[in-house]
């Protein structure tokens, strides 16, 4: 827990008060379980964040820098623990493999990529070689390239593609490349291209314990993302590149292979159907022998979802899965999100009942474990206090959890950062909305405060019991802020999530409205004060709300799906005909637009802000435009503020320091204007 001090002289909390946050993230710890290495990112002095790498004893608790950065992560230890290997774009700004000592010292490059995108690598056991996945950059969008074109006036080239998926929010666009597995000789150097035959780039891999063998799953059917869950998992010789199906295993989709320590067998998060991994439907933890025989999930008989995860603007946010083989190779340990918070939770290979290790109001994302087994590098996020470094001390029923860093500890104690209090939510039919609500400083019983309700994005995802900067800002303005997990939200089970498949506006809506009525309800709430404001889906059932009720006097639709005909075919991840949604967008497309806000617009009368990135991939920029075309087009009070392609759909989350800063201020504003404290509301 962060440190206590008396907070008479605490400050609110600001927009720029992020660039006096630090934020952690990757924990590693070595293999004798003494030190964790991590990746430590804050903002820079020109509008950039610098990560750098730093490592914190598990005894002493000391944190200090290991490398100088400003673009240095994804640490890992070698096997003897004498090595750490990273990637850093220090070379040319192209992101290389390095080698340092892990006692310090010159770091080595290893690899010598040409431009492209390095996403991540994996130690062999023996130390002797590294596995990475490599996606080269097109000749014609090189860095030179560009420059050239530049120099001599030309236009940029016309991007000619024969797949749906060319592009990747937050990653951009690339084409036909795509990711390859390669696999580079620490001693030399050398690397060469292991495999090359998956159609999408989500390649998970895993070394066998003996170093000879590489488990991987891909997908090669040539539809590429359209058959995403046509996902196999195939066992590919080290040295000669040979190819081994596993067939027995069932088909659908599967992530995050890794084998166990004997050898045996092999672990991956995964499920049955023709859903990708993103989906209602619970990501389960499956096991098969090594040669792909008896695969079953070991999961089945829970409603636990391994891709369940809890968003905050003040953490890295992974839908990944993560799985941990125990020494004995009989336990696996994942990491489950359940009613708002992330727990560990230890699951027998011999398909016994699985056991939740942790608990608590707090979301622990684990990094790995020690090579006996007993200890895993974890974060920590909590409710009033930033992410830290922590250590988890494995036990048979339980995980002893203890904090080594305390990089935010000032920042908390001068700041009137507030506790989120929880409460369930009865909806019409009965259902349970989970639902938390963050009163302002100085707050006061008696007193009728401004309320902002708050709608995460995903929908598949969900609010919990972490850092959240945005609704702190909220709060010190003088804003009463709730949230809730409605239904479609994950960490409540499958029935809970898949209620609103092919169905927006639906069940959800039904969650929403009665956490709006307990709202005008409260005895602390002015319900004639009352905003609504969310993210991608949080954008879209902003958007519905308005739509449905005017019991809001105001609104804030941020990166927003509008019109879900028309997002078909425009988004990154484009609509399967018949898959989450019935029918086709293109000539069946009654059920998406039954659930399209934009078509109850003619109903709206809420003063509304529209924010959009130029950028965004997932829900195009003409989502945002449609609903404030209406809205101007109607005379209903709207602002578009509109970011810079250089800006993608986690703009709130990752984006440019001072975008996120210019956001936050806007909606200030906007709340100010409309619902501002201490002012009647105009309606």
């Amino acid at each position: 827990m962060p440190a206590t001090t008396k907070r008479s002289k605490a400050r609110p909390v600001q927009p720029e008060d992020l660039n006096e946050l630090t934020f952690v993230s990757d924990p590693q710890i070595n293999p004798d379980g003494s030190t964790i290495l991590f990746t430590h990112k804050t903002i820079g002095t020109k509008n950039s964040y610098e990560t750098s790498l730093w490592t914190v004893s598990t005894r002493s608790g000391d944190p200090k820098p290991f490398t100088h950065g400003p673009r240095d992560g994804h640490g890992r230890w070698s096997p003897d623990g004498g090595t750490i290997a990273f990637i850093s774009g220090r070379e040319k700004d192209i992101p290389q493999i390095h080698l340092i000592p892990s006692d310090g010292g010159e770091a080595r490059c290893l690899t010598d990529l040409p431009q492209g995108s390095l996403s991540s690598f994996k130690w062999s056991p023996d130390g002797k070689s590294i596995a990475f996945t490599f996606r080269q950059r097109a000749e014609e969008w090189t860095k030179e390239a560009c420059r050239l074109r530049e120099q001599s006036g030309a236009t940029p080239p016309p991007r000619v593609v024969t797949n749906t998926w060319y592009r990747l929010d937050g990653d951009g666009y690339f084409d036909q490349e795509r990711f390859a597995l390669h696999v580079v000789d620490i001693e030399t150097g050398a690397s060469r291209t292991l495999y090359a035959k998956d159609t999408i780039g989500w390649i998970s891999y895993a070394w066998s314990p003996n170093s000879r063998t590489i488990a991987v799953t891909t997908v090669r059917n040539r539809k590429g993302v359209l058959a995403s869950s046509d996902c196999q998992l195939l066992k590919i010789d080290a040295e000669s590149g040979a190819i081994t199906h596993l067939k027995d295993v069932p088909k659908g989709p599967k992530t995050e292979v890794t084998w166990s320590p004997d050898g045996k067998h092999l672990a991956w998060a995964g499920r049955e159907g023709l859903d990708g991994t993103y989906s209602t439907e619970n990501l389960e933890l499956w096991t098969c022998t090594a040669s792909g025989a008896k695969a079953r999930s070991l999961t089945a008989d829970t409603d636990w979802c391994l891709m369940a995860c809890a968003l905050s603007d003040s953490a890295d946010v992974s839908f990944s899965p993560n799985i941990q083989w125990s020494k004995d190779s009989r336990k696996l340990l994942v990491s489950i999100g359940w009613h708002g918070q992330s727990h560990m939770a230890s699951i027998p290979l011999s398909g016994s009942r699985p056991r939740m290790l942790s608990d608590g109001a707090c979301v622990i994302s684990p990094g790995n474990t020690s090579k006996d087994g007993r200890s895993v590098a974890l974060i920590v996020d909590q409710p009033a206090a930033p992410p830290e470094v922590h250590i988890g001390r494995i036990g048979a029923s339980s995980l002893d959890v203890r904090r080594l860093t305390g990089f935010n500890d000032e920042y908390v104690s001068s700041r009137s950062i507030r506790k989120p209090t929880m409460k369930w939510v009865r909806s019409t039919d009965g259902t349970r909305v989970q639902t938390w609500m963050i009163t302002p400083p100085g707050f006061k019983r008696g007193r009728k405060y401004p309320a902002i309700l708050e709608i995460h994005g995903g929908p598949h995802a969900q609010y919990g019991e972490c850092f959240f900067h945005e609704f702190q800002v909220l709060a010190s303005a003088g804003y009463i802020v709730m949230y809730s997990n409605p239904r479609g939200s994950k960490g409540y089970g499958r029935d809970h999530t898949a209620a609103i498949r092919g169905s927006w506006g639906g069940k959800d809506w039904e969650d929403i409205s009665a956490v709006k009525d307990f709202m005008q309800d409260h005895p602390s709430i002015d319900s004639r004060r009352m905003g609504i404001m969310g993210g991608s889906y949080g954008g879209y059932m902003t958007v519905w709300a308005i739509g449905h009720t005017h019991d809001f006097a105001a609104a804030i639709t941020d990166r927003c799906v509008s019109n879900l005909v028309s997002m078909g075919g425009n988004s990154d991840f484009v609509s399967k005909p018949d898959g989450y949604w019935a029918g086709a967008f293109w000539d069946s497309p009654e059920q998406l637009w039954h659930s399209s806000p934009i078509r109850t617009m003619g109903r709206a009368k809420t003063p509304t802000m529209v924010i959009h990135s130029e950028g965004d991939l997932r829900c195009n920029v003409e989502q945002g435009e449609q609903v404030f075309a209406a809205l101007q087009i109607r005379g209903i009070p709207s602002t578009l503020v509109r970011y810079p392609r250089e800006t993608s759909h986690g703009m709130s989350r990752n984006g440019p320091p001072d975008m996120r800063f210019h956001r936050l201020h806007q909606i200030l504003g906007w709340w100010d204007r409309y619902i501002g404290s201490g002012r009647k509301a105009r309606r």
